[in-house]
């Protein structure tokens, strides 16, 4: 590796995973050790449960009030790689997705940042579609959403202000932004795996209708705070 060859922090915000975040952390380990910048940790509870369960010593354990957007910027805050990724805590990234990221922004000077396409970690045909789908409205769009890893170059990132703190919707409204300011966002065509749970527990017709109609509200201005209690009901 190089002195030039990107190095990536991997920021991971969290809130009631302490059940899963040591697999999480032992499979970003086995991606692509020599790119990792570090793995930050950024718990929303107020206990801090998932970072007293976290067994790697080398993870950046970070606290932070309970908020998506919230503790994304927090993570950023405590990232010294030149690029971060924001990376769920169900959601496993591709084989060398590290490299792949590198290589992307490497090939796309003038890009912002990007996402890999959508998997889901299940074999039901349903969710083909619900994939096929996303990768179609984030080539046309050029805005993916949260649960395909976004990734920005960390100086960019910092530019234009980070996440805004709004309770939904923040992937989508940070995605928007760049795109109005011009900056090109890359799609990787590689799949990341992310936990079908949001759809088993909802029902994967209610949770998909649910997704558009709020993502629908908020392209025709609808605040942020009243779609997150529409969310919660």
């Amino acid at each position: 590796m190089t002195p030039e060859t990107p190095r990536v922090s991997i920021i991971v915000p969290v809130l009631n995973e302490s059940a899963g975040i040591n697999d999480l952390v032992a499979h970003i380990r086995a991606t692509d050790t020599e790119r990792i910048s570090e793995i930050i940790v950024v718990d929303g509870s107020a206990d801090g449960e998932t970072l007293r369960a976290i067994q790697d010593s080398s993870v950046v354990r970070v606290k932070s009030d309970k908020g998506r957007a919230k503790q994304m910027n927090e993570g950023a805050r405590a990232a010294r790689g030149s690029i971060l990724l924001f990376l769920h805590a169900d959601t496993e990234l591709p084989e060398a997705g590290l490299s792949l990221i590198a290589t992307a922004m490497d090939r796309n000077r003038f890009a912002a940042g990007g996402a890999f396409d959508l998997g889901i970690k299940s074999a039901r045909p349903a969710f083909r579609l619900i994939e096929s789908m996303a990768s179609l409205r984030s080539r046309i769009t050029r805005v993916p959403f949260g649960d395909q890893a976004l990734f920005m170059r960390s100086e960019y990132f910092r530019a234009i202000g980070g996440y805004r703190d709004i309770p939904l919707m923040e992937d989508v409204e940070i995605m928007r932004r760049i795109r109005k300011k011009g900056n090109k966002i890359c799609i990787i065509p590689h799949k990341v795996l992310t936990s079908p749970r949001r759809w088993e527990k909802d029902g994967i017709l209610c949770c998909t209708v649910r997704n558009w109609l709020l993502q629908l509200l908020y392209c025709l201005g609808a605040a942020p705070s009243r779609l997150a209690r529409w969310y919660k009901q």
